[in-house]
Order: structure tokens, then sequence, then C-alpha cells
């Protein structure tokens, strides 16, 4: 097709064709029918390093392809006797559900320019850029993943349920996306059911998806959860949770009108977000990092949000001094940092954290987000200065340190001026009475805590090592809090193809792909659980890569 009917390449002998990103790592998407090819597809990832593009533009004349989250999509071919049909729409369906599920959020394409009116309902705009090879002339168009995701479901619904029954889907990616939220672990309640009919299933399976500590809360919050628990389930809480906040302000030494509290990080960031951000605000996020920012402040409010991009070739460490040097640049509503960073593990020293706030604009909110900062040490944390600084907020969680995910409590810490708007936009009762009771009696135990943390370091430790005896290609990052990651190397299975193959074992782990282009499909997060459940995690992923690096056809014993 590419030689003799469109002349862009010349005849071959033996009827075979390749370009130079052959050898870079593309990835070619097929479809077939009884054995014989209807069409195909090629993705080039950013992580290849450069485009089919780059034979005819140049960087200058297209900025895009030099953004890290863009994805080439090229040579969509169908073959003769399938034009006209579903095919050419079925292949581009996959290339977007693949750019998704490697967390691209653009797309550059060269579409034929007879065909500009089926690209353009798809969602994808012309660049102004035309381009001839061969015989054929070419617009560059591109799109957002987004809104190109979100037009396919809400247009195409019908389409898609009737591809479902009639095509065979082998990719990685589901066919279908999950919900509009953000994505979240926590998929082992597939397991076990969002209905709880199936919760003996709890001590089969291993949440190692998901950040929940693997230790129990402290004994005295058993303690007072069992006491009365009816009491507990009629009874209305105190309607500011005054005892609560008079004991986190003990605990943390701030002052008690610093404090919002909130249930669970999600509660108040989203009503934080809220109060201060507009479509017009301006902010800047490491990515990759907790996706629930993301989501909010780019799909919730529709805020303009730049990203600080951090990889493995630096060990996913965040340049300060860049992220100073970005907000110095321009004029930036909120600025956010989770450190520990999740969900790559790396933690910013505090003394280096006080360098840049004296560098940032004043002008610009600094979030940081110390949800795991007890396994780094309390030391490491900015809440003294959050309580006297206007533009800093810290938010802390203590549903993954003090093993309290389930009753969902959390706190800002802030200047009291900040404390007090948000306090006007926050309900009555936001933290329920079992939660506040778990949480005070939590608070009264900080060594119970300080030596789970200290367990959980020796944990991680052995994880590390264990899974790294598996298969020595794949990089273990094991960075300071209660998990760590998996890079598994070029030429073998994905991530999505792992995690899939464990949950077989009834063990969860979390594929990044869809986090960020950064995990380039091939990293895997895994929480830190107690011995045994390390122990299945290891045995699981061991048969996970085993499966997947025997040869086809092999033998099993």
């Amino acid at each position: 097709m590419y030689a003799e009917e469109l002349g862009q390449h010349s005849t071959d002998p033996a009827g075979r064709l390749s370009d130079d990103l052959d050898d870079h790592g593309v990835g070619y998407l097929v479809a077939t029918c009884d054995g014989s090819p209807v069409g195909f597809v090629s993705i080039t990832p950013p992580w290849v390093g450069h485009w089919s593009l780059d034979k005819y533009l140049s960087r200058v004349d297209l900025p895009l392809l030099d953004a890290p989250d863009v994805f080439e999509v090229r040579i969509l071919t169908v073959a003769a006797p399938w034009r006209g049909t579903g095919a050419a729409a079925v292949l581009m369906y996959a290339a977007l559900r693949w750019v998704q599920s490697r967390g691209g959020r653009q797309v550059v394409a060269m579409g034929r320019a007879e065909l500009a009116g089926m690209y353009r309902a798809a969602g994808l705009s012309p660049t102004g850029h035309t381009v001839v090879a061969g015989a054929v002339t070419f617009d560059v168009l591109a799109g957002d993943v987004a809104t190109l995701a979100d037009r396919t479901q809400r247009r195409y619904a019908p389409v898609l349920n009737r591809l479902g029954d009639a095509v065979d889907w082998q990719l990685d990616a589901p066919m279908r996306p999950g919900s509009d939220g953000c994505a979240h672990g926590g998929a082992s309640f597939d397991g076990i059911g969002a209905d709880f009919r199936r919760l003996h299933r709890r001590r089969e399976i291993v949440a190692a998806d998901v950040l929940d500590a693997w230790f129990a809360p402290a004994p005295g919050v058993l303690e007072i959860l069992a006491e009365d628990p009816a009491w507990h389930a009629r009874t209305s809480p105190p309607v500011a949770a005054d005892g609560l906040r008079a004991r986190i302000a003990a605990a943390r030494g701030v002052p008690a009108g610093s404090l919002t509290l909130g249930a669970g990080s999600s509660d108040l960031l989203f009503r934080a977000f809220r109060e201060w951000l507009t479509p017009a605000s301006r902010v800047l996020l490491v990515d990759p990092s907790y996706g629930e920012y993301a989501h909010l402040a780019t799909e919730v409010i529709g805020c303009r949000v730049d990203r600080l991009a951090i990889g493995p070739a630096d060990g996913w460490r965040i340049d300060l001094e860049r992220f100073a040097d970005t907000l110095a640049g321009a004029d930036y509503d909120l600025a956010v940092l989770v450190n520990p960073n999740n969900p790559t593990g790396g933690q910013l020293p505090v003394r280096a954290l006080h360098d840049m706030l004296r560098r940032v604009p004043t002008r610009t909110r600094i979030w940081v987000d110390e949800a795991y900062v007890g396994y780094a040490g309390w030391d490491q944390s900015l809440a003294s200065s959050a309580a006297e600084r206007p533009n800093l907020v810290v938010c802390t969680s203590m549903s993954k340190m003090y093993a309290l995910s389930g009753m969902r409590v959390a706190y800002l810490i802030s200047d009291p001026a900040t404390a007090a708007s948000l306090g006007r936009w926050t309900p009555p009762w936001p933290v329920s009475l079992p939660a506040q009771l778990a949480a005070v009696a939590a608070l009264r135990d900080p060594a119970y805590y300080a030596a789970r943390w200290a367990e959980t370091t020796v944990l991680r430790a052995e994880l590390a090592a264990a899974l790294g005896a598996v298969d020595p290609a794949a990089v273990i990052d094991e960075a300071v809090a209660n998990f760590l990651l998996i890079t598994l190397p070029d030429g073998g299975p994905s991530a999505a193809e792992v995690v899939a193959a464990c949950r077989r074992d009834d063990v969860y782990l979390r594929d990044l792909s869809p986090m960020s282009p950064a995990f380039q499909g091939r990293t895997i997060r895994v929480a830190v659980k107690d011995p045994a459940g390390n122990a299945r995690i290891v045995a699981a992923y061991r048969a996970a890569v085993t499966a997947a690096l025997r040869p086809a056809g092999a033998a099993t014993r």
C-alpha cells in the first residue's frame, strides 16, 4: 500500500517496509479477522525521543512536539476489503485507549486531507501545518486526550457497546475507561464487592494497590471504638470537633486557630481549591504526583495547569531550584508539593523547602501535602511555618500514618486568617463521632506509631530485596514512605500485564501508567504489608513475571 498505492516508499521485493522508528520502541496495534489482517495503527510515545513528524517539521514549527506528555499516532492503515467499514474507527479508538493507559494528555497525528471531516468529528484540530508524502497530502492535527475521550464516550456510547460484543479486545488497557473522577487505588473492592456482600474475602486479598497501613490502629483506638458502638453510631459528634482540634494543636505545636478539619484530605482540598481558584487561575504541579490535585485543578475547576516533570533518570527527584525559578517566572496562584511524594516516594529535606519558600513570590500560595511525613520524621514537617506564613498551607491526613483510612480525618495548618476564611466554608459536623474518638485516641499514643513507622522501614527494605531478586533487570525504588516502586525492564511484560496477573492470585498492585507518561507503562507501586502479605506479593509477582517471560508453548511443572 505505502509503496505501490501511495508512492511513499520504494517497492520491496520481499513485501516488507520499515522506517527509522521501528527500532526505537514504537507500538503497533493490529486488528485481524479470522487470522487475516484488517489494519493497524502505530503509536510513538514521548520516551522514544523523536517522531515521524521530525522528517517534515522542526520543533520551532510545532513546539507541541517538545511536550513530555504528547503521543504521536501515525500510519493508520486499513486493508482494502475493510475500507468503509468500522475498522478505522476501531483502530483509532484503540490508539486513544492505549495513549490514555500510558498517561498521555495530548496527541499529534497526520491525517489525510480528504478525511479532515472525520478527524475533526473525533475531536482533532488542525495545527495549520500540511505535509506532502508521496501522492498524499496530510494535515497535521492535534488534540487533548481528555477531550477526545469525553467526546468519544458521549457521542459514540451505543457504538462502543456494540463493539464490546463484537471485538476480541486484547490490549492491556480495558476497552472502556473507568469513572470520570480521579483514579485511585482500592480495586480490591472488586473482589470484596462495594456492597460488602463478600466481606469474608477481605482476609484472602492483599490490597497493596492502596496505601493503607499494614498495622492496626493504636490499642487505645480499638478500645474506645469497641466500648459502646451503639452510642457511637446514634450520637451526633461535637459540632466543630473542638476536642480533636485541641489535641491536634498540642501534638503539632501550632495554635488551634490555625487548623481546618475535614473528613479526609480530599474533603479539604476540594473545599479550599473551590474558594481559592477559578478557571482564570494558574497552577503549578509536579508530574507525577498525587492525581487528585491535577484532576481538581483541570477537570473540575478548569484552571490553567503547568507541570514540572520529574523522571526515573534523576531518581524521581524534585528540583526545588527549578520549582522556585518556575514560580518566579510567572504569576501562579497556587503551587502544590507532596512531601514525601506520592507515588514516587522521594522526600524533600525541610531545610531545602525553607530555602525555596524564601524565593517564591508571596502572591503564590504553596500547598504542601504531608500525608506520609511521619515516615520521614516530624522534624521534616513545615507545620510550624504554615501557622505563620500567609502563603503556605500544610495538609496532613491521619489515614495512612495512623491506620485510620476508614475514619476519614485530616487537617490543614495555615495562618489564622486563612483558617478563618476556610471556616466559613466548613459545614457543621465535618468529622464523624467514631472518627473524632479514634483520632483523639491515636494522638495520645505517639510512641506506638513511631514504633510502627520504624517497623515499616524494615519491612520495606525486606520487600525491596525480595522483589529485586525475582528479576534483577527490574529497578526497585524504595524511597521513604510505606510503599516502593517496581520499574519493569524493556522487552518484558507491561505494568498492566503484571498487575492483572497478580490479581488472579488475589494480590492487588497499582499500575501507575495512567498517571503519567513518565512511567512509560512499566512502573508498579506496591504498598508495604506485614510479613505474610509481603510474601504473597513476592510470590504473585514472581509467578506473573515468570509466566510472561516463558517462551510460547513451553511446558510448566
